[in-house]
């Protein structure tokens, strides 16, 4: 099964940034891109990073964004914690959106990534057929998550 790796490296209330990997079933990275989620607000529904931890991945189909999308399962009173494209933090609701390069787009002082919708697109290539898979959360400059 592959896993995907989330390192956490910056946060504040609003947004939160870090590096993901995707490594395959013996542990050798086969896809990389910068994560952006948002801020950590005491895991609250839609305005909320997911907390650290391993949950396991699942694709499944989208009614609001009507594709086939990985979803995080098992997130502490939540639901609907996707991998969807996002430039902005504020154009997330608990989900992770993932990009090719940080920029501040729209001028408003925090980094975006750009780039979503092909680095997502991406993301998904590397999977194949694979419908399962598992994803680890962690930090490593004490976000507070």
């Amino acid at each position: 099964m592959k896993t995907i790796k989330i390192v956490r490296d910056w946060q504040d209330e609003n947004q939160t940034l870090g590096k993901s990997t995707v490594y395959d079933e013996n542990n050798k990275p086969i896809f990389s891109a910068i994560s952006l989620e948002r801020g950590w607000r005491n895991n609250m529904n839609n305005i909320s990073c997911v907390p650290l931890g391993r949950y396991p991945v699942v694709l499944e189909w989208s009614p609001r964004f009507q594709k086939d999308l990985w979803e995080l399962k098992n997130v502490p009173n939540r639901l609907e914690c996707k991998f969807h494209s996002a430039n902005y933090w504020f154009e997330l609701n608990g989900c992770i959106s993932l990009g090719r390069t940080l920029a501040d787009i729209n001028k408003d002082g925090y980094n975006d990534v750009t780039s979503s919708k092909s680095t997502l697109n991406a993301f998904h290539k590397v999977f194949g057929d694979d419908r399962r898979a598992e994803v680890l959360i962690t930090d490593n400059k004490g976000c507070k998550c």
